[in-house]
């Protein structure tokens, strides 16, 4: 292998691999010592939250109130800058009205699945609310592909419709695993962003190599970008739950990982969202018994530590 001109490094590309780092800020702490660096970081602020909507006992298909919806956003909001939501309706079209109230900026999603109805209700809803200026992000789907629930020019042209409908100011992406940028240039290549998942969980990482592994997921999103900017949209550990294979949800795994990540973040000046605010009770079908314990927060919205 040889240098190749047509390859570019682009700055943050440079600013990625010098943010690189085999020593990890919690390799030797104690558990009290985490909880403490946990608080620390919360305080300083970050960057964003995954917005967790429903209360123990609700689920996706429920409408829920601006009154709760409020309620849970004002207490995250003195810890971050910007949340991510994942719809547009059935009482998700207020997570951006509520933050744009509070001064905090917005990644607005469009839920595109398998039921093209919905996803005309979906789209239509993040074009109003983009029309707006409720929407600083439009995101038009998440892990559409990951799931297979549609054709990828299907996706593509979902992506053309909203952004010819939006205000050119408005950036506008895809949310998926990080590697389906790379599987599929052409999808990179008509987002404005590169929106990736990245979750050392889900691909049975042990906790001492979990940062290192998020970091090779960002920089294979940031390679496929080709100089566009990147956004890790959803990361995060569980503390609860049954291991998969040598990953192993426990408090202490939740506080290393969030510690380390944030910290690496905020050293390599990445965009990220953390997964999640708050624990929610119906995940646990739809990802086993570990899928109810990813927040910040827990169920009945108190800090965890």
């Amino acid at each position: 292998m040889s240098f190749r001109q047509e390859i570019q490094v682009t700055e943050a590309y440079q600013n990625f691999l010098a943010s690189l780092d085999p020593h990890h800020a919690t390799k030797t702490l104690s558990e009290n010592e985490l909880v403490k660096l946990f608080h620390q970081i919360l305080q300083k602020g970050m960057h964003g939250l995954c917005f967790s909507m429903y209360e123990d006992g609700q689920k996706p298909g429920d409408d829920i109130t601006e009154a709760q919806v409020l309620r849970r956003m004002k207490i995250i909001q003195p810890y971050i800058k910007w949340v991510r939501s994942f719809s547009c309706i059935e009482g998700n079209e207020f997570v951006p009205m509520v933050a744009k109230q509070l001064g905090i900026k917005t990644l607005v999603g469009a839920w595109i699945g398998d039921d093209r109805e919905k996803n005309k209700r979906e789209i239509d809803a993040l074009i109003e609310l983009g029309q707006k200026g409720l929407v600083d992000i439009a995101a038009v789907g998440n892990e559409v592909l990951y799931r297979n629930d549609l054709p990828l020019e299907e996706l593509l042209a979902h992506i053309d419709e909203v952004k010819a409908a939006l205000p050119g100011h408005i950036p506008v992406g895809y949310v998926d695993a990080y590697y389906e940028f790379s599987v599929h240039p052409v999808l990179a290549e008509k987002c404005d962003l590169i929106l990736a998942n990245c979750y050392p969980f889900w691909e049975s990482c042990p906790i001492d190599y979990a940062l290192n592994h998020m970091q090779q997921m960002y920089g294979q999103a940031l390679a496929a970008g080709r100089g566009k900017r990147v956004i890790i949209t959803e990361t995060g550990w569980p503390s609860q739950g049954k291991n998969l294979h040598a990953a192993q949800p426990s408090d202490e795994n939740f506080l290393k990982y969030f510690i380390d990540t944030q910290l690496w973040c905020q050293k390599a000046g990445v965009e990220s969202f953390y997964f999640s605010s708050f624990d929610e009770s119906w995940k646990v079908g739809a990802e086993g018994d570990v899928g109810a314990f990813w927040g910040i927060f827990d169920k009945n919205e108190k800090l965890k530590y």
